[in-house]
């Protein structure tokens, strides 16, 4: 399910369900999604509950747990302020943003952690960002760029 408290020109319900439903079959991930657009307040809200950092943040994936109880994989909230700045500052629109993070949190969600995994998850989100025909991905624009395995 999709829900847009902050609406993005371009964008539909309808049209980011689409590419949600196309980008979880890429990454592999079972179960249903639930989608959050909002403004930076309530992800920062979402980031002190229960990360504990008291900021707003792009994106935010809560899974359900090792495998999807009744069919569920999780939710991803997104800040659609975040996005529109990102989006104006690399010269792309807020909807093709929304999408990047989109499969970012789906690759989190589908159990990839760019902070810890030595690169892999930056690895599969440039693939599946290539396939999906989206501009640079969130990991390497973070700079949890792509290592050379050792």
């Amino acid at each position: 399910m999709i829900v847009i408290r902050k609406p993005v020109a371009g964008l539909s319900a309808a049209a980011l369900s689409r590419f949600a439903a196309r980008a979880q079959r890429s990454t592999g991930l079972r179960g249903s999604v639930d989608v959050l657009l909002a403004g930076s307040r309530d992800l920062r809200a979402l980031n002190r509950r229960f990360r504990g950092k008291n900021q707003p943040t792009d994106v935010l994936s809560f899974p359900a747990g090792d495998s999807p109880r009744n069919g569920f994989a999780g939710d991803i909230a997104i800040s659609v302020d975040i996005a529109k700045k990102n989006a104006r500052r690399l010269g792309h629109a807020t909807a093709e943003e929304i999408k990047i993070l989109c499969l970012h949190g789906l690759l989190h969600l589908a159990g990839f952690d760019h902070e810890r995994d030595q690169g892999q998850m930056a690895k599969k989100e440039l693939r599946l960002r290539r396939r999906l025909g989206l501009v640079a991905g969130l990991t390497e624009r973070t700079g949890s760029a792509i290592r050379p395995s050792r």
